[in-house]
């Protein structure tokens, strides 16, 4: 069961903040994702190749679709002729898979690089030393990568009740993004996206500074964990 009124309400508090609402899917039936289309909701996060790749070819063309789950490299064939934005680079070399498979396409996609800031082993991402490793493998050889473009930062808090934790994380998360901005992609307008929040705290992640949420729970309802 869609939650129209949680939509609107958010809509219209991301509207005025400047945060883009990602409406996270994943599991749910194209028919509540129809729904919350009719309203007007365009960007829908999926984690699963398969699942997205089959929502992909059942729902209206100009959806967005952001690819929000951990990316293997040999599953990115599937989703290149169409996804949006894929928020879980954490590695160099997926990064150039997303560039050879893009190539293949004729496109350019949009990827945000995903940093570890929880204090939790089951997250993925890129720890800072990590992140500085890419990003001058990335300076080194940009030319080789015309078809994707770095757009911004991803990190997912660590799931606990304890908000001075998750407070600064997402700061800590947001400090790095400015960092990396100036350093990396001074020139760059298109590195403007911080990623980080979901439904249980998407309030403290937007105070932090975060432009771009995922809310799935409180729009769709609890799902069964998959």
């Amino acid at each position: 069961m869609v939650n129209k009124e949680a939509w609107a309400e958010l809509t219209s508090e991301f509207v005025q903040k400047g945060v883009t609402l990602v409406a996270v899917s994943k599991t749910k039936p194209a028919a509540d994702i129809v729904e919350l289309y009719q309203l007007g909701q365009r960007v829908f996060g999926e984690n699963y190749v398969q699942e997205l790749v089959d929502k992909q070819a059942e729902l209206p063309a100009d959806i967005q679709w952001h690819f929000i789950g951990h990316l293997q490299t040999n599953k990115v064939k599937y989703i290149a002729t169409f996804v949006s934005l894929i928020h879980t680079v954490d590695s160099y070399k997926l990064l150039t898979e997303i560039n050879k498979q893009a190539q293949k396409c004729d496109r350019i996609i949009h990827v945000l690089l995903q940093v570890y800031i929880a204090a939790e082993d089951t997250k993925f991402g890129l720890d800072q030393q990590e992140l500085t490793a890419l990003l001058e493998e990335y300076r080194q050889k940009k030319n080789e990568l015309q078809h994707i473009r770095v757009c911004g930062l991803m990190g997912m808090a660590t799931n606990t009740e304890n908000e001075t934790q998750i407070r600064a994380e997402f700061a800590g998360l947001h400090q790095l993004f400015n960092s990396v901005k100036i350093t990396h992609f001074a020139n760059e307008p298109l590195f403007a996206i911080c990623s980080m929040g979901m439904s249980s705290d998407y309030q403290m992640a937007i105070e932090a500074g975060s432009n771009m949420v995922r809310i799935g729970s409180l729009l769709f309802g609890s799902r069964a964990t998959a």
